[in-house]
């Protein structure tokens, strides 16, 4: 065996969440390496919904615009249809992806980014390009066998795949981020719930111009209604376009129990054929997989120095976009924590944190991407499609909705009524911004004696902002001189922010007496920053002269609602108990 490598961090895994752990840390300036048993980056589209929380995650480490660049905009994502085949009848569409006109206003007011759609194998390179850049060490074809841990750190033995050999790596934290059959999160023994394999699914990537039949109602996802379209797979046959209109992926269903059928290109091109609806288009298959549909989620995400992300502790269908959003976030929840323990401002009891914040989520995004499968029945039952019975029988009831009799009528309402509650797939704006950390649970949020106020609206369709400890910092629009920008766009960049207003002149002195760096904004008229509009004052539910500290991760950790002449004893309390020395 040759000589021990070493590192601060290793990670096991060059996907979103192995990408972004490393492009994070090395942002931060903590030395990593990544391996991957693989020869290359994604190959295939695989992930590609990338929602406002992820795109403001990007943006805070500087890749935004190279996103921005490659992904298709939101404005092509949005006519979500359901169909007999793309060239045959449509049934019904749902305005996705925040492109429903009342959905798009609370988008706007969300975030100061916008979500698209940027598949697996363009994304990948952004993360992996800039991470390399900033530091990270990449080894391709070198594969995690196992890993050791001490009270000083991890021993990883990796095989060179290149070469045949074997050696070690010594690294103070791993991060397992290699995928839904984690090596990594088995050998830690991560506990874990659900259930895996629960019905099959295939993959098939080909290129076809289909501008004729898409491009009038341009849309991320194209939903098939066919004979065999009930059996396994994620809900009904799908068109996913990768490339406006030329590039796509299809995903059908097969039985599991029977295994996955013979992935020949005679066979994937059938499928095809099937869904697009026109045996004449040229079509060109570029590759086929099959793959499980997974309920499972680790309920902790950390052994020891030992943390997993990603598919490793969640993994489920891709419903409603969730995979590489939380994997993506995942990373930059861990990331921050690590550097301030690695270069001794926190003790390690900050990174009990992760687990206590990121496995409910992880559960959460679990058990809606299922629901949103199962959810799909009810437009099928509206054509009694779900009975057994030949495509003609089917085809019938498809037909029979367009007749002028009671139950026609019945049948047309219950079918428009059944895609609308698609809304929860295709349009959860709250599972996407929601996300709460509580005080009762994590150690790095202060709680400040307020009340939960709960969601007065739908939490999973509608993103309601506060600035509670816990919380994503609200996004409002301020100015500073000439240049407008978001409340986000203050905070971040690996350290914490303080917010104040005129009158928390207290809390700007305490923010610089502490030995952990913290930014301060101050937010006014006359100040370096001002609130024109007003919004400012009206989401962040604090007095002028009060106080919010926000994490490197833009959670608030502390909030105190007005100014204190005691700010210094404050603000050094908040930051022992966050930083784990409490």
């Amino acid at each position: 065996m040759s000589t021990v490598v070493e590192t601060d961090v290793l990670i096991v895994g060059s996907g979103p969440a192995g990408a972004s752990a490393a492009l994070a840390l090395s942002t931060y300036g903590v030395p990593n390496i990544v391996v991957t048993r693989y020869a290359s980056l994604a190959d295939t589209p695989r992930a590609h919904i990338t929602n406002q929380r992820t795109m403001e995650v990007l943006r805070d480490l500087g890749v935004e615009q190279e996103v921005v660049a490659q992904a298709t905009p939101q404005h092509l994502m949005g006519n979500t249809t359901f169909c007999t085949s793309l060239a045959g009848e449509e049934l019904g569409r749902v305005r996705s992806w925040g492109n429903d006109p009342l959905v798009q206003a609370e988008h706007e007011l969300a975030s100061p980014t916008r979500m698209c759609d940027m598949p697996q194998h363009l994304m990948e390179p952004v993360l992996v390009n800039a991470a390399v850049a900033r530091g990270t060490r990449l080894r391709f074809q070198n594969e995690y066998l196992s890993h050791t841990q001490d009270a000083d750190g991890v021993t990883a033995t990796v095989r060179d795949r290149l070469r045949g050999d074997t050696y070690e790596i010594r690294a103070k934290y791993l991060i397992g981020a290699d995928g839904g059959r984690s090596r990594v999160a088995a050998d830690a023994g991560l506990p874990m719930g659900g259930q895996m394999g629960v019905a099959g699914s295939i993959n098939i990537v080909f290129e076809a111009d289909l501008t004729q039949y898409t491009a009038h109602r341009p849309a991320t996802l194209y939903w098939v209604l066919a004979p065999g379209a009930t059996v396994g797979g994620i809900g009904a046959g799908l068109v996913r376009c990768v490339r406006p209109w030329t590039e796509w992926l299809i995903v059908w269903g097969y039985d599991v129990t029977a295994g996955a059928p013979d992935l020949t290109t005679e066979y994937a091109e059938s499928v095809v054929r099937k869904l697009v609806g026109d045996d004449d288009i040229p079509v060109t298959v570029k590759s086929s997989s099959a793959w499980t549909v997974n309920e499972m989620y680790a309920e902790s995400y950390a052994n020891g120095r030992v943390f997993c992300a990603g598919d490793a502790v969640h993994r489920h269908p891709p419903s409603n976009g969730l995979g590489s959003n939380t994997s993506i976030q995942d990373a930059y929840n861990l990331a921050w924590k690590l550097k301030l323990v690695l270069d001794g401002t926190a003790h390690p009891r900050l990174l009990d944190s992760y687990t206590a914040e990121r496995a409910p989520i992880g559960r959460q995004i679990v058990t809606r991407a299922n629901r949103s499968i199962r959810e799909t029945a009810p437009v099928f039952e509206a054509l009694d499609g779900l009975a057994p019975q030949t495509p003609e029988q089917l085809w019938a009831n498809i037909a029979a909705r367009k007749d002028a009799t009671a139950a026609a009528e019945k049948q047309r309402a219950e079918l428009r009524e059944a895609i609308a509650f698609k809304a929860y797939e295709f349009n959860a704006h709250g599972v996407d911004l929601n996300q709460r950390y509580p005080a009762e649970s994590s150690a790095a949020i202060v709680p400040d004696g307020t009340p939960d106020p709960g969601f007065p609206r739908d939490p999973e369709l509608h993103h309601q902002p506060s600035s509670r400890p816990g919380a994503r910092l609200p996004h409002a629009w301020i100015t500073s001189g000439s240049r407008m920008l978001s409340t986000l766009d203050t905070v971040g960049r690996g350290r914490f922010t303080l917010l104040t207003g005129i009158g928390g002149e207290d809390w700007v002195r305490a923010a610089g007496a502490q030995e952990v760096e913290i930014a301060t904004v101050v937010i006014g008229p006359g100040r370096e920053y001002e609130d024109p509009y007003g919004d400012w004052a009206r989401l962040s539910e604090i007095s002028d002269g009060g106080a919010l500290l926000v994490r490197p991760d833009g959670f608030v950790a502390f909030r105190h609602a007005s100014a204190a002449p005691d700010a210094g004893e404050l603000l050094a309390d908040a930051l022992r108990t966050i930083l784990g020395h409490a």
